[in-house]
């Protein structure tokens, strides 16, 4: 029997661990697990290069919980150790096992899987048990060895009469940490760290009934068998080649990612590079729509199969932040407890590479098919704006697959959309004017003034849809956004004939002047020459001022120090109209102001301007004037 004291370079690295290493206590398991899962692969890895002379079997970890004796056991049938390798890879506190076998078998076990990265891990297991025994054999033909620790520095390490290869390990339960000891806290735990781990994994055993045998009799009851219960799925989608699955193996996968989401993603991407990082992956759109409040982080972070986190900002563009979906790569540098990045030139590189290969992915989604990708464009396009938006490099790729629906459902590129304005859509500067709407419905009667007049009017209704607009217009200087309330139609774009106004001069001046002393200050008066027929009262909203106020509302305030702007509108009132003259020719001021009133409350109703108190007052006013 040997005793002695733990190699580690400060007296009590223990309440260290347990108070600082981890923020977490229940990764306590995920360590334990992944250890064993280290010690299977690399016992695989010495069989297949001829090193280990021993039957690799069908190994497998088991968890086993025992309440009574306030014990879990964790159980594999890896490599093992010897008395002399518990002494080096146990007793000196970090000094890392798996980095060890890397580098001595670096050329051969590139691709061997092992996952750990710090002999830290093990101690993870005093943060919840309060002794912690180890009983195991190694694949070599030599003895077993048990180590106990309770704790403290002091350990002991004797023989031990287990007779098969591989380690278990004991975690007496401290009284803090009895929780650990419930079987679904347990299984919870596995399902959330270890569900692909490469290695099955084994916790309980569960009841399957046969299959009713063809001979047998009306009166058979069906045999029960009793199994193990392997709680996790060694070889999921991402680990293999996209020519290995099927649209439906896709979707399963999903299924299997998120069981409680119902609806099926659009499309997905996978992820498989080995140059100039390792990385592997699936990632998923899901319907967005226009929402930029969906929950995000639910994309997962894997380290050779196992869990790391669902925070993956850093690694993957924030614009797909709101895709789903799995990333792995042995790559990513993780902090001492493998929960959180640490800052890296890889990680950069890492997510320009997805950046890419998801441009590259939606490329060909629409080259492929492009009928079916406009299908998908309104619940996809939050995120390609806001990654035109965010990402310099997604933008450069951006314009062979981004699309611009008009208000009738037809979706251009920009560069299809340019050829199409240059027909008859220029302003009095020679710019392409396009034309849009935010809102279908409440720019209804501005849309329709447009499409008599052989316009194209967009539908653009995203939240961001203001500053990726100005973006837009800063790369493609023959081109300028006017939403379609924004003035007058006849102003927006370039024609060659002019209105003449039925009114003088004179009779303009004094028209403006009765006008001006009726309305808020907040309407600018502006008297245009247009068709009788068109609608004698008119609201416009400047496009600089609206357009700087939705920026500001949408996060722009900062960007632009503009904070709450004023409401800015303009009253287009049409001088040959019969309204106009109307109001000019009354000389009773009270009927006057009311036709005014009238008229303007009409004008803001169209807008959808018309609220509370003013539009209490304009019912009461309708009916008045219908007695």
């Amino acid at each position: 029997m040997t005793t002695g004291k733990i190699n580690v370079s400060v007296e009590n690295i223990f309440p260290l661990i347990k108070k600082f290493l981890y923020s977490d206590h229940e990764i306590f398991l995920r360590e334990l697990v992944s250890n064993g899962t280290d010690a299977t692969l690399k016992l695989k890895h010495l069989i297949s290069i001829g090193e280990a002379k021993v039957e690799y079997g069908n190994p497998l970890i088991e968890i086993k919980v025992d309440k009574e004796g306030k014990k879990i056991h964790i159980i594999d049938q890896g490599l093992g150790m010897t008395a002399d390798e518990v002494e080096k890879y146990i007793n000196q506190v970090a000094f890392s096992g798996a980095e060890e076998f890397l580098d001595k078998y670096k050329d051969s076990a590139k691709d061997s899987g092992i996952i750990g990265h710090f002999g830290l891990g093990f101690y993870s297991a005093f943060m919840v048990a309060e002794k912690v025994e180890i009983i195991t054999k190694s694949y070599k033909d030599e003895p077993a060895a048990h180590w106990t620790c309770d704790g403290s520095p002091e350990f002991t390490l004797e023989p031990a009469d287990k007779t098969s290869r591989g380690t278990e390990i004991i975690l007496h339960i401290a009284e803090d940490s009895l929780e650990f000891l419930d079987d679904s806290k347990i299984s919870g735990l596995l399902n959330k760290y270890n569900k692909f781990m490469p290695i099955p994994i084994k916790f309980g055993t569960r009841t399957e009934t046969l299959p009713k045998p063809e001979d047998a009799p009306e009166d058979y009851v069906n045999e029960t068998v009793e199994t193990d219960n392997i709680i996790n799925n060694p070889n999921p989608a991402w680990t293999k080649q996209p020519s290995e699955l099927s649209d439906e193996d896709y979707k399963n996968f999903y299924r299997e990612l998120y069981p409680m989401q119902f609806e099926e993603p659009l499309f997905n991407i996978h992820l498989n590079v080995d140059y100039p990082f390792n990385l592997t992956g699936i990632l998923y759109f899901p319907k967005l729509g226009s929402d930029m409040q969906i929950q995000k982080d639910k994309i997962q972070l894997y380290q050779n199969q196992v869990y790391v986190t669902d925070n993956v900002e850093g690694i993957v563009p924030e614009f797909l932040t709101m895709l789903k979906g799995v990333i792995d790569s042995p790559d990513i540098p993780l902090n001492v407890s493998r929960s959180g990045l640490q800052a890296d030139g890889a990680v950069k590189k890492i997510s320009n590479y997805i950046t890419r290969k998801v441009a590259d992915k939606l490329k060909a989604l629409f080259n492929e098919n492009r009928a079916d990708f406009e299908t998908k464009w309104n619940d996809i396009k939050i995120v390609l704006e806001y990654g035109m938006l965010s990402e310099d490099k997604f933008y450069e790729k951006a314009g062979t697959f981004v699309l611009y629906p008009t208000v009738d459902d037809t979706y251009f590129t920009l560069e299809e959309l340019k050829e199409k304005l240059k027909e008859n859509q220029t302003n009095k500067d020679g710019k392409l004017v396009v034309l849009y709407a935010g809102n279908k419905d409440a720019q209804h009667s501005y849309i329709q003034t447009a499409k008599e007049k052989g316009y194209e009017v967009l539908l653009l209704d995203s939240p961001i849809i203001s500053h990726l607009i100005q973006k837009i217009e800063g790369d493609n200087r023959d081109l300028t956004f006017v939403r379609v309330d924004s003035d007058h139609i006849d102003n927006l774009i370039k024609k060659d004939e002019n209105t003449i106004s039925k009114l003088s001069d004179e009779e303009k001046e004094t028209l403006k002047a009765s006008l001006e002393s009726y309305i808020p200050k907040a309407y600018s008066v502006q008297l245009e020459a247009m068709d009788s027929q068109a609608a004698p009262f008119i609201i416009t909203q400047p496009e600089f001022m609206r357009r700087m106020k939705e920026m500001s509302q949408s996060g722009g305030g900062g960007m632009f120090g503009m904070g709450n702007m004023p409401e800015m509108y303009n009253l287009v009132v049409n001088t040959n109209s019969d309204l106009a003259s109307n109001i000019l020719n009354t000389e009773d001021k009270s009927a006057q102001e009311n036709l005014v009133k009238q008229a303007l409350d009409l004008a803001k109703l169209s807008q959808n301007l018309l609220k509370g108190e003013e539009l209490t007052a304009f019912v009461k006013r309708s009916f008045d004037l219908i007695k």
